[in-house]
């Protein structure tokens, strides 16, 4: 969608990535880093500054304490870090539980593994799961649950009874936690909680993070995952066949970032909620359905009410052309049953404003 953005001159909000770059202090951490001669291979299991950095932080935030020498990893981005414990946690024939909608790279990695994915639905306008069909998933192959929150493609928050239920259920059936936890600094409703700070979860749940989300530098490809230093050392394994190891310069930055102040780190997640409600409020007025979300970059909307009988497909393949906007139809999240996002699509807001006013400007163009 990206590449049809460019082609077509099309404002781009498919790809989740903001067009402003985040804190100076951090870009001058990196570029710093790079004038020094910070620019050879780091250790592959990261830098200890970055490594001491993200147990702080995960101290600091939620009271969870991880050892830098053997409990936090550091890897090329988030997408890495699932990937390798795909391979590292997982055997062929293993299940791995996980909701719908769903971030495209999870059931790929789970499939890399030679594991196969058990879907659980969220149900709109709240992306609500049934907690009966999430213990119903989990049988005797079951290897992890893997949850992300805040949740791409909804943003979803999910709260201290849906995590509380989902931690019930992989203490029961002795059973790991996968957590994607990109979002943690982007929530607007809510307080985001990890899974590990839940009774008999710090030792089964393998966290992952990343610093490109939160500061604005996604093209970086920094992320690391926390865990008892059994599973960390497992997953290093799996990841120095991968990429071996990430840019330094850029993780010394990171590790800059996560020692900023907390009002600091608060305050960007606080201008992103700024840029959420301005855009939905557009899109409302607009006439469409809009599912506000409670955190990360994205905003679904249902297009029935604009686009009546045409699909989420049709309407963002029609968009560049008719509009000169570009999204993503939320059916590409949806594995077991695609019909259940056939008219919802999702928006990313993490733009300047001027650049969300004239898109929506140019939404409202659109006529059936």
């Amino acid at each position: 969608m990206s590449e049809l953005a460019v082609r077509t001159n099309s404002i781009n909000l498919g790809q989740g990535f903001p067009d402003t770059d985040g804190p100076r202090s951090v870009l001058d951490v990196a570029i710093a880093a790079i004038e020094d001669g910070r620019n050879q291979y780091p250790p592959s299991q990261g830098i200890v500054e970055l490594r001491t950095a993200v147990a702080r932080h995960q101290s600091d935030w939620y009271g969870l304490t991880y050892s830098p020498e053997d409990e936090v990893l550091v890897t090329t981005g988030a997408t890495e870090a699932i990937a390798a414990t795909m391979l590292a946690l997982c055997e062929p024939g293993d299940e791995v539980v996980m909701f719908e909608p769903s971030y495209d790279s999870y059931a790929a990695c789970v499939s890399m593994a030679g594991a196969t994915v058990r879907l659980v639905p969220l149900h709109p306008p709240d992306w609500s799961f049934d907690v009966a069909a999430l213990a119903g998933s989990i049988g005797p192959r079951t290897r992890m649950i893997l949850l992300n929150s805040p949740h791409n493609p909804t943003g979803k928050v999910f709260n201290e009874s849906e995590l509380a239920q989902v931690a019930a259920l992989c203490v029961e059936h002795d059973i790991l936690a996968l957590t994607d936890e990109v979002y943690e600094h982007l929530v607007f409703d809510g307080v985001h909680r990890p899974l590990a700070t839940f009774p008999g979860m710090r030792e089964r749940t393998v966290t992952i993070s990343s610093g490109g989300k939160t500061f604005s530098f996604t093209g970086w490809k920094v992320g690391w995952i926390t865990a008892r230093a059994d599973l960390v050392s497992a997953v290093r394994a799996a990841k120095q066949f991968l990429t071996y190891t990430s840019g330094a310069p850029y993780q010394l930055a990171i590790a800059h970032g996560l020692g900023l102040p907390a009002d600091d780190i608060v305050a960007i997640g606080r201008a992103l909620q700024a840029k959420r409600d301005r855009f939905c409020e557009g899109l409302s007025q607009i006439g469409f359905t809009v599912y506000r979300p409670s955190g990360t970059y994205f905003a679904t909307t249902d297009v029935e009410p604009v686009a009546p009988g045409m699909s989420a497909v049709e309407f963002c393949r029609a968009l560049p052309d008719r509009c000169g906007v570009v999204a993503i139809p939320s059916s590409v999240f949806y594995g077991a049953d695609p019909a259940a996002g056939h008219t919802l699509v999702r928006w990313a807001f993490c733009k300047q404003d001027a650049v969300l006013d004239e898109a929506l400007s140019r939404l409202a163009l659109w006529r059936p």
